[in-house]
C-alpha cells in the first residue's frame, strides 16, 4: 500500500514537526493495514494552533471551541461499497499540536503517543467510524485505537 501525505504546518513549531509527520504517516499506515484497507491513499495532514482549529471547528461543525483533532473525510464508506484497488483520496486530518502536548501531560504518556493516537483516531473517522454515533460505535473505536497503538508499540 502506498500512502501519500500532503503536509502543512501552521504552527510556529517547525523543528519537531518533521519527525511528527513521519510518526503520523506511520499511524495512518498502521490504521489502514489493521483495517485491511485495499487501496493506495492520499491524505492531507495539517499541524495547527488553537486559533486555527477553533476556527475550523466553528466553521465546519458549528462548535466554537478548541479541540485536539478534526477529520474531514472525502468518502462515505459507511454508506457505500468497499473501495476498489485504486487510489483513494481519504480526506484531511488537522492536529492541534498544543492540545496534543497538553493531553500527553494530562494522560501521563508521551507526546509522540498522543500525536499517534490522534492520527489513528482521525484516520478511523476518515474510514467512516464515528464514536459520536452510539455507545457501541464508541466502544468499537476505542478497541480499534488500543489495538492499533499496541501494534505500533505505543500501548498505554
Amino acid at each position: 500500500m502506498n500512502i501519500t501525505v500532503y503536509y502543512s504546518n501552521k504552527t510556529k513549531e517547525t523543528a519537531e514537526t518533521v519527525g511528527l509527520l513521519f510518526l503520523v504517516k506511520k499511524a495512518i499506515k498502521a490504521t489502514l493495514e489493521y483495517m485491511n484497507f485495499p487501496s493506495d491513499v492520499e491524505v492531507s495532514v495539517t499541524f495547527c494552533s488553537d486559533a486555527d482549529i477553533r476556527e475550523l471547528n466553528r466553521k465546519f461543525r458549528n462548535n466554537d471551541s478548541v479541540t485536539d483533532v478534526l477529520s474531514f473525510p472525502l468518502n462515505d464508506f459507511r454508506n457505500s461499497d468497499e473501495p476498489d484497488d485504486c487510489l483513494t483520496e481519504l480526506g484531511d486530518i488537522v492536529i492541534n499540536l498544543k492540545r496534543a502536548r497538553e493531553q500527553s501531560e494530562e494522560y501521563a504518556h508521551s507526546y509522540e503517543r498522543e500525536v499517534a493516537f490522534l492520527a489513528v483516531h482521525s484516520t478511523l473517522h476518515l474510514l467512516g467510524i464515528d464514536h459520536e454515533v452510539s455507545s457501541e460505535e464508541d466502544a468499537f473505536m476505542r478497541e480499534l485505537q488500543d489495538a492499533i497503538l499496541s501494534e505500533m508499540g505505543l500501548a498505554r
